[in-house]
């Protein structure tokens, strides 16, 4: 093992979408910038994440569409096949998981990239571990941005550990579909996934712990989607207790409150761990086995000083959007500008299944359990849902803060709640009185005219 000193002005740990578009635009500025991944430059989004699996979303909604023609276009015959959606993810959305594009132009930005495990030594100072076991060290003028993010959880099932289990790595490299697919967990990942495999065919059992499936988000949302995926023959079981997990003869089993589920494959996404374990945060006086990294509104690391953090690992939402506005806040620090703080009270997010769950800000429950004074308003997607026919259900349902007039939270469920959301986190991240909202000319036949009924549904 040999070891050299080397200095620069920023070095930065983790090379997802926000610690990419830092180093990036910290070099185009004039820094002398190392960025360091152990994997993929890009990170988690672009090769085992949002991209791949919207590509696979998008497959399975076609499929579901020529499934409503008839009855209201006439008749179509569709014969699934897995080969075009396994194709378009590894040629056109994953390079077949080869970063080369990334560093090149992240090179070209002016930075040196480099693969291996970098990792805190003290104040200022960074151990680079190249994959052949060489060691640099760097000594860091400006500072050191964190941006690690999360690996998927390991569960402490009996059994599991040892078996050939999918995470969601897994899932979207597949080129062959299983006759049958247990997924545990029902969030997001888990509820995309799980329909997805059903559209082609798979017969799917979604195992989830907690009370409902997507969990944190309002109740109407998760029996909504719950509806969909029961009628398309996904079957749900929740508040479940995983007893055991066993593997033999090409089949899962698993001990579910005293049922033996059985299936070909395994997918578990119930959950992510952050990468903080390996980083070094003891040498700089952190807790390597926080959950996460506590920052303030320009995301320096609390308790160390030219340390910021970005990403899954502050806890603000493990949204690839969230990380990106991160970055764009953190640069300007690092380079010295001013500009907006952080701010998430109007956190988008959407869970792409059909139909999309969208939503932005507090649920009622948060926005009850902070003690403000709630008003709900809520309603179905109106004409445009039933002008839509099969797939057209939804709903619309918000909530404000009686005492400043203003929405602090909102949920979309329906054909393309994604893009519906938008007009609602405009109106809680400016805090648009409800009078001016209610004053609006909302066009007429479209989905979201549905929030005009909502809002006048508000009591």
């Amino acid at each position: 093992m040999s070891e050299t000193d080397q200095t620069c002005d920023l070095l930065v740990i983790g090379l997802g979408p926000g610690g990419e578009a830092l180093a990036s635009g910290a070099a185009e500025a004039g820094l002398r910038v190392v960025a360091v991944d152990k994997h993929l430059v890009g990170g988690e989004c672009p090769y085992y994440g949002c991209v791949p699996s919207k590509m696979m979303v998008r497959a399975a909604d076609l499929l579901a569409e020529a499934g409503r023609v008839a009855g209201v276009a006439g008749s179509v015959t569709v014969e699934p096949s897995w080969a075009p959606v396994a194709t378009r993810i590894a040629e056109q959305a994953t390079d077949h998981w080869d970063d080369a594009v990334a560093v090149d132009r992240l090179r070209e930005a002016g930075a040196t990239v480099l693969h291996g495990t970098a990792r805190l030594a003290g104040p200022g100072r960074v151990e680079v571990e190249a994959p052949d076991g060489s060691s640099t060290s760097y000594a860091v003028e400006r500072g050191v941005v964190l941006n690690p993010g999360t690996r998927p959880a390991r569960l402490p099932i009996p059994g599991l550990e040892g078996t050939p289990y999918w995470t969601n790595r897994d899932a979207v490299k597949v080129t062959s579909l299983p006759s049958s697919l247990v997924v545990v967990g029902g969030g997001p990942i888990g509820c995309e996934m799980a329909q997805v495999f059903a559209r082609f065919g798979v017969r799917v059992t979604v195992l989830e712990a907690g009370p409902r499936i997507l969990g944190p988000l309002e109740p109407e949302a998760s029996e909504a989607l719950a509806e969909v995926l029961v009628h398309e023959g996904v079957r749900v079981m929740v508040g479940v207790t995983i007893a055991s997990v066993a593997h033999a003869d090409g089949q899962f089993s698993l001990e579910v409150d005293g049922e033996t589920v059985t299936a070909e494959k395994l997918l578990v996404a119930a959950g992510r761990t952050p990468n903080l374990d390996d980083l070094g945060l003891e040498t700089v006086g952190l807790d390597p086995g926080a959950r996460s990294l506590e920052v303030d509104e320009r995301l320096r690391l609390t308790g160390a000083e030219g340390v910021w953090a970005i990403g899954d690992v502050t806890g603000k939402g493990a949204f690839t959007h969230v990380s990106m506005y991160q970055s764009a806040i953190a640069l300007r620090d690092v380079l010295g500008q001013d500009g907006p703080p952080a701010s998430y009270h109007a956190l988008p997010h959407v869970t792409f299944t059909d139909p999309e769950v969208a939503g932005v800000g507090l649920t009622e429950h948060q926005a009850r359990e902070r003690g403000l004074r709630v008003q709900v308003g809520s309603g179905g997607l109106g004409s445009r849902g039933w002008l839509h026919g099969p797939g057209g259900d939804g709903l619309v349902k918000l909530v404000a803060d009686a005492d400043r007039d203003v929405l602090v939270g909102a949920t979309v469920v329906g054909p393309a709640a994604g893009e519906v959301l938008g007009h609602l986190a405009l109106a809680v991240h400016a805090e648009v009185p409800l009078p001016t909202l209610r004053s609006m000319i909302y066009a007429y036949p479209t989905f979201h005219r549905a929030i005009e009924a909502a809002l006048g549904d508000l009591s």
